[in-house]
Formats: structure tokens, C-alpha cells, sequence
């Protein structure tokens, strides 16, 4: 049996996440979800949700094919703050 550890809070997961990587390294919604869940499909519209809130609380940038996104739009890529 493996161990695994799932964090149920999207914000939380998120931040950790880009915490955990180089400092001007992006991640994908969907790895947040899969840090939360087995069904992480399921786990999308809270995970979008939060990074909505931690886009408008100036926690989180976001950006597509290295250029940047005012809001979430299609795909996009979750970035730190000042990480260009």
C-alpha cells in the first residue's frame, strides 16, 4: 500500500505546490487537483475557484505559453508573484 497524503484545501494546495518548485517555475490546475484527489477531474472547478481568489488577492499570477493572463481564460499555467 502506498502512502499517500491529499490535501483537501485548493488554496492551500496550490501554494504549496509552487513552494515545493524553482522559484520562476509555473503549475498546472490540474496537478493541484490531482494533489487533492483520486477523482481529480472532480476536484477542477475548486481548484479553479481558488485560484480565482488567489489571483484577485495578488497570491498567484498566471500566464499561457509565457505570456501573461489578467484573468483565467482556457488554459493557463499558475506562477508566483514577481517570478518573470
Amino acid at each position: 500500500m502506498t502512502d499517500v497524503i491529499r490535501m483537501t484545501d485548493p488554496r492551500a494546495a496550490t501554494l504549496s505546490l509552487l513552494a515545493s518548485r524553482a522559484a520562476d517555475a509555473t503549475i498546472c490546475p490540474s496537478e493541484v487537483a490531482r494533489a487533492m484527489a483520486p477523482d481529480w477531474r472532480g476536484a477542477m472547478p475548486a481548484v479553479h475557484a481558488a485560484i480565482d481568489g488567489l489571483v484577485r488577492d495578488g497570491m498567484v499570477r498566471l500566464s499561457w505559453k509565457g505570456r501573461p493572463l489578467a484573468t483565467r481564460s482556457g488554459p493557463y499555467r499558475i506562477g508566483r508573484i514577481g517570478d518573470d
